[in-house]
């Protein structure tokens, strides 16, 4: 395969793997922050909110920082034998759900809020567990956050540029992303490849907005 495919497939298996790992992590999360009125929401909330408006350099070398030698991740990740994660795809996995957690967790966490209390009252007078309630009756009620969730988190991890330039660098065939190989193009005034790659994730983003748009992802409630 070719670099730039190589890029395509590479980039594809990361947004799909942190999509997976934020709909796994984030639930819980969203479901706390759409229920709890604890005095920590406020701060876990904005916790989680932080990647929309911290500049991703700012993010990447932080994380760096973290999770490099001297580092505390660093350090554990050395001592549990499985050495660092800067400038390896586990690396950029760690750093992409960091990254894209908001565009997740808060679709999610806005599907629970609107859903109210009176389908989890109605699931409790017939004697359902917390756990019934919350899997045959929440879940189902926050499909579409679920989908609309999966599809902001993956497109949004697609197009990360500062993040991955920071965690994973530009390694051919293990961190070198499509981002980063449009990067290289315009580098070498390679514009026709630029073009190619660039026009592709154009009319991806595109999609991807048609989509969320068509299924009403725009209306007020």
């Amino acid at each position: 395969m070719s670099p730039d495919v190589i890029a395509i497939v590479l980039t594809a298996k990361l947004a799909g793997l942190t999509t997976l790992l934020l709909l796994a992590l984030g639930t819980p999360i969203a479901w706390w922050l759409a229920r709890s009125r604890s005095r920590l929401k406020n701060v876990v909330g904005a916790i989680v909110t932080l990647p929309l408006v911290l500049p991703p350099a700012v993010l990447g070398f932080y994380l760096l920082v973290l999770m490099g030698p001297q580092g505390p991740v660093g350090q554990l990740t050395q001592a549990l034998g499985l050495g660092l994660l800067p400038f390896t795809f586990s690396g950029l996995v760690v750093a992409s759900v960091i990254y894209s957690m908001p565009f997740v967790i808060q679709p999610l966490q806005q599907a629970f809020a609107a859903m109210g209390d009176q389908p989890l009252e109605a699931a409790a007078t017939l004697r359902a567990s917390p756990w019934d309630a919350f899997v045959s009756v929440a879940l189902p009620l926050a499909l579409p956050g679920f989908i609309t969730a999966a599809v902001l988190g993956f497109a949004h991890t697609v197009g990360e540029f500062g993040v991955v330039l920071m965690i994973g660098g530009n390694i051919p065939g293990q961190t070198q992303v499509l981002s980063m190989a449009i990067y290289n193009h315009v580098e070498a005034l390679e514009y026709s490849h630029a073009h190619w790659l660039a026009g592709g994730m154009l009319g991806f983003s595109f999609l991807v907005l048609l989509l969320l748009y068509s299924r009403g992802w725009n209306r007020q409630p």
